[in-house]
């Protein structure tokens, strides 16, 4: 984009950068979101609880790790990279007992059906931007801003603002994993986020509600109120297991 040899670019959302590295590119438009929600694919399509103590659960998400270790203390969290469909295949392989993905991901690839359990939110709340989309283009190309604005979803825009600011105030600050979701209602906004120790066993919750208008506000009130019960303390934790 910066060389010009392309006008535009989609993200998933959770992958973009808060901080602006660039101040030539902007996220242009974001268009209506899709499933924010955790998966599990497992084998025999059974459900967390139901899987055996000691089973192997893909994932190297730290929000998702983290909630994994405090539902389910008991099974084996192992490290998962690579594409969707190379994930799942290490279900399928029998390398692992499970994996644990976006819902959004498996719908966008036509595979849906392998989802044994659509987690619960308030169990594992996503990172935030789980299930959207940003399409980012140069600051300058008014024509081709102006052309991806028809696809922009207002209510969408307001909630990824909103969970992008829980990631500015927490983990571009206290570098520990947030997981975040605003969910837009008319012209009202709940904003909800959580902080967790590495062993799960310590979680940190806090929620807003007001205007769709003060997302952003809101969230940073989150933010502030997190950080005052401690989630500095918990990513000084974190900090120190990447060591």
């Amino acid at each position: 984009m910066l060389e010009g040899r392309v006008d535009f670019a989609v993200h998933n959302m959770k992958d973009v950068p808060v901080a602006d590295r660039s101040t030539r590119l902007v996220i242009a438009s974001v268009p209506e979101r899709g499933s924010p929600a955790e998966a599990l694919v497992s084998k025999a399509d059974k459900r967390l609880k139901d899987l055996v103590k000691g089973s192997s659960i893909g994932t190297s998400s730290p929000i998702r790790l983290a909630q994994l270790r405090r539902v389910r203390p008991d099974v084996k969290p192992e490290p998962l990279w690579g594409a969707v469909e190379t994930r799942v295949d290490r279900v399928d392989s029998g390398e692992l007992d499970a994996v644990i993905l976006a819902e959004a991901g498996l719908a966008k690839l036509g595979i849906a059906e392998r989802i044994s359990e659509r987690l619960s939110v308030d169990e594992f709340m996503p990172a935030p931007g789980q299930g959207a989309l940003a399409i980012v283009a140069r600051r300058d190309n008014l024509k081709v801003i102006e052309t991806l604005r028809s696809v922009e979803h207002l209510p969408t825009r307001a909630e990824v603002d909103a969970e992008r600011e829980l990631v500015r105030i927490l983990e571009e600050t206290s570098k520990v994993p947030v997981g975040g979701l605003a969910a837009v209602r008319g012209n009202q906004i709940q904003v909800r986020a959580c902080v967790l120790s590495v062993d799960g066993r310590q979680r940190l919750f806090a929620t807003r509600s007001g205007s769709a208008m003060d997302g952003v506000k809101l969230a940073h009130e989150i933010g502030e109120e997190l950080l005052a019960k401690g989630a500095g303390v918990i990513g000084e934790t974190w900090r120190n297991a990447r060591r």
